[in-house]
């Protein structure tokens, strides 16, 4: 039986988000039938790029970083909510929360828009990251090209990382003030995003003062679905402890054929050592280093984000 749904559309009234080159795409689920929010900009019928969002539960929004760019180098791109964001039907049942189920909405919203091994680029950002490996080492078939944006292939590294590296480099004052309101449940406390903002947020997800964050950034975190968020990142913005606690594809990144770009930033959450190192083990890798970035590259390190993208969706179509 379906679940109650709520989209976008109901709680803004914007007829708008339905012109424009917007299509809503039915999904069919084990717990029914919905409809996610899918844009196309740009027309290139050998350069199609999906672009997954992290989150989980984020929105594309923050992707309109790219509408400086890609028009101009001739690409068509896809903005795309999941299932569960803001835009596209937001069901109820927990159950559609899991990560095959979300690979299989990928596989139809491709099929949906006519997205093929000629054309069919796939980029993945944060979470967006782990949806598109699963998809690559399930679909590949119908891949052109892969992009794999600030995010590990193994959670568990993730975690070693945050507790090895990040984490012994905060105040440690701080640090055990914001682990003792996650461990009381006390995450609302106005203290907790006071610390946690200028310790972590301005050092590891866009290095800017958050005042100053551009306004699709803004509205990525407005409208983030926070059940989701919780369920599978787990409540801590220092670590993952969700449902996607265990996830480990490092083993299999070797059985990756199509051509493989990892995006790593300096100070990112994800060690770019390890983005690096999966470009060696896909069979037809190459590694972006943003030096000035952070988890939110395409921002705090446009230009190197946004060319190196560009480059290897060209040389890709060229056959390189």
């Amino acid at each position: 039986m379906q679940t109650q749904t709520r989209s976008y559309l109901d709680y803004t009234g914007r007829d708008d988000l339905l012109s424009g080159g917007v299509k809503l795409i039915p999904i069919e689920t084990p717990k029914g039938n919905f409809h996610v929010w899918t844009k196309r900009i740009g027309n290139n019928p050998t350069q199609r790029l999906l672009l997954l969002h992290g989150g989980p539960g984020g929105t594309h929004e923050y992707f309109e970083a790219f509408d400086s760019y890609l028009p101009n180098a001739g690409i068509e791109y896809y903005y795309y909510d999941q299932l569960g964001s803001a835009y596209s039907d937001q069901p109820d049942d927990t159950d559609l929360w899991e990560l095959p189920r979300f690979v299989e909405e990928v596989e139809q919203v491709r099929r949906a828009l006519g997205l093929g091994p000629d054309n069919f680029y796939l980029l993945g950002h944060s979470w967006g990251g782990i949806l598109a490996i699963e998809y690559a080492l399930k679909y590949q078939q119908h891949l052109k090209g892969l992009i794999v944006s600030n995010m590990m292939a193994s959670c568990p590294a993730y975690n070693a990382y945050a507790h090895e590296v990040l984490m012994p480099a905060m105040d440690q004052e701080a640090l055990a003030a914001v682990r003792r309101m996650e461990a009381e449940n006390d995450t609302n406390n106005p203290r907790y995003m006071e610390i946690l903002i200028p310790m972590h947020y301005e050092q590891h997800a866009l290095r800017m003062p958050a005042d100053q964050w551009p306004d699709p950034v803004n509205r990525l975190f407005k409208h983030l679905n926070q059940t989701i968020y919780t369920l599978m990142q787990g409540p801590s913005e220092l670590g993952l402890s969700g449902r996607l606690l265990e996830w480990d594809r490092t083993a299999d990144l070797k059985k990756i054929e199509v051509p493989t770009l990892t995006i790593g930033s300096t100070y990112d959450t994800m060690d770019p050592k390890h983005m690096e190192w999966m470009a060696g083990q896909v069979q037809r890798g190459r590694f972006l280093l943003c030096p000035k970035g952070s988890h939110l590259a395409m921002y705090d390190d446009q230009e190197t984000y946004v060319q190196g993208l560009i480059r290897f969706i060209d040389e890709a179509d060229a056959g390189g």
